[in-house]
């Protein structure tokens, strides 16, 4: 992970990404169509793989547009969402950006019915900052990255979280997503300059630095 550090930053990339797993290499997506084909046919196994591979994504598109307090409760009502619907998917290869949309859409249902408009605004709670595994004696460094990452526009928000926070690499972001490689990678640049300047704002800050990917 391309990340320079600051012991803020180095905490973020360990601490928010609470589904630890494997590395998923970028061809296992073409895998996805069996394990839909299977899951539809009642393969709970088949489902159960697809959760292991797509969780990080969708704690991440999660994680960038509501309270860190919900996201786990949300990322298993995305995925029930997406066992019921299973047989809607018209293109099954295509399920990591069908199931990112419906994650995309739970979390607007949830602001639509339970978040003030402005609550993402809000610093980050400690409440918040405990559940996302960021320990009590460093909170500071790691709640104020996410916090200026969740302020950035939603398209840098998601896929720096994704890379960051998540750990997914830029190749792999595209392939969960269905996002191009080109658009992924301005993403990431853009956001990161973004980032970078509003966690560094004036000369000479102490702000911990983040490398461009």
């Amino acid at each position: 992970m391309a990340l320079r550090s600051g012991e803020g930053v180095d905490l973020l990339a360990a601490g928010l990404g609470s589904r630890p797993g494997r590395e998923q290499s970028v061809p296992e997506v073409s895998e996805d169509a069996m394990f839909v084909s299977a899951a539809r046919a009642g393969d709970r196994a088949a489902f159960g793989r697809l959760y292991d591979r797509y969780a990080r994504m969708v704690h991440g598109v999660l994680l960038a547009k509501v309270p860190v307090g919900e996201v786990d409760d949300l990322v298993q009502d995305v995925f029930l969402l997406a066992l019921r619907r299973l047989s809607t998917l018209r293109e099954p290869a295509s399920f990591g950006a069908w199931l990112a949309a419906i994650a995309r859409n739970r979390a607007n249902d949830y602001h639509r019915r339970s978040v003030p408009e402005d609550q993402l605004g809000e610093e980050t709670s400690e409440d918040d900052v405990e559940h996302a595994g960021i320990t009590a004696d460093h909170p500071s460094p790691a709640a104020a990255i996410l916090d200026a990452i969740r302020a950035l526009p939603d398209a840098y928000r998601e896929t720096l979280i994704l890379r960051l926070v998540e750990g997914m690499t830029g190749p792999e972001i595209a392939a969960r997503t269905g996002l191009t490689h080109g658009s992924v990678r301005v993403n990431l640049h853009r956001g990161m300059q973004q980032l970078r300047a509003k966690l560094s704002p004036h000369p000479g800050s102490n702000r911990p630095e983040v490398e461009t990917p």
